[in-house]
């Protein structure tokens, strides 16, 4: 595959998650033209009116948008966001039933006028989404996937920096499984540059403690309530998470993210998506089979699919 010329992104869904992804995707550059549809004709135009006249500070990128499906013809990349919203207090899992419903109804329709494009799911919960898309559409795994953990990684990551004393990018840890509440860090493999990340000296002079790292990783796990107990909702994090895998596919970058595609014989997973570190380029997102996991985190990963299939079983 190549570097996708006048690539066309679709993002799904105008609400605070779906505007937050347009955007980011606009200011980041991550596609020459972003679109955005959703139902909700005067709430889709006064985004992407507000949107237009930022446009002369973006560069290339254009942004269009509206109620007609015809919007998402010629994407290569759709974006769906759509879907009730979490509540505070609410679970992802809780929203099931309800984003269940619209996907099924909207994946028809949108691979009708976008037949050949590759479909991110952020809708939450995503993961269990991802499954019931795949199933309705038949569509290949590499093209229909959850955004599932990039964000959850990048708030370890953010995390583990501070601790640290590094710049995030200088933090090599992943958060895998759910996105959600059975997702956990891939400890075993961490590392800050090349150091393990039990070994490394942080500023204060002292090492990380196994202790501290389980109490990261419930910030990490847990950070989604604190922000929707705030405000109401998470938009800006998602929406840049969002864009970086929108730019890593249109950019055929091969990059490693931690997305969430339906997963088939992978140490012992069957069926059900979960997010673990995949190649994501033009052709979509591959899950890397090396991936290594310890005794430990091999029963988090499988007790993690077993919670997703009994809910995606629930729904069908």
């Amino acid at each position: 595959m190549s570097v996708i010329e006048n690539s066309k992104v679709t993002i799904v869904g105008a609400g605070s998650v779906g505007a937050s992804a347009a955007y980011a995707a606009l200011i980041r550059g991550s596609a020459r033209h972003v679109a955005l549809y959703d139902i909700a004709t005067a709430k889709v135009e006064a985004e992407v009116l507000d949107l237009s006249h930022g446009t002369q500070f973006i560069g290339a990128s254009e942004i269009t948008g509206g109620s007609d499906i015809s919007v998402v013809e010629g994407s290569h990349v759709v974006v769906i966001t759509a879907g009730a919203k979490q509540k505070p207090g609410q679970t992802r899992i809780e929203l099931a039933g309800v984003n269940a419903g619209i996907l099924r109804t909207m994946m028809p329709q949108l691979l009708e006028v976008a037949p050949n494009a590759i479909y991110v799911i952020v809708t939450n919960p995503c993961d269990v989404l991802t499954v019931l898309a795949q199933e309705a559409t038949g569509l290949p795994p590499e093209r229909l996937f959850a955004s599932g953990t990039v964000l959850d990684t990048s708030r370890l990551r953010w995390q583990l920096a501070r601790r640290a004393g590094v710049s995030t990018s200088s933090v090599h840890a992943y958060i895998v499984g759910e996105h959600g509440d059975t997702e956990f860090p891939l400890w075993s493999r961490a590392t800050i540059g090349t150091v393990p990340i039990l070994d490394w000296v942080t500023p204060r002079g002292d090492r990380m403690t196994v202790e501290e790292l389980d109490a990261i990783a419930v910030d990490v796990r847990d950070a989604a309530y604190k922000v929707i107990e705030g405000k109401g909702a998470t938009n800006y994090a998602i929406g840049l998470s969002s864009a970086r895998i929108i730019e890593a596919i249109l950019g055929d970058q091969h990059a490693v993210l931690p997305v969430s595609p339906v997963l088939h014989d992978f140490h012992g997973v069957d069926g059900v998506a979960l997010s673990v570190p995949c190649i994501v380029d033009a052709s979509g997102a591959v899950p890397i089979r090396e991936t290594r996991f310890d005794d430990r985190e091999l029963d988090l990963f499988q007790n993690s699919a077993a919670a997703l299939a009994e809910i995606a079983a629930s729904l069908r």
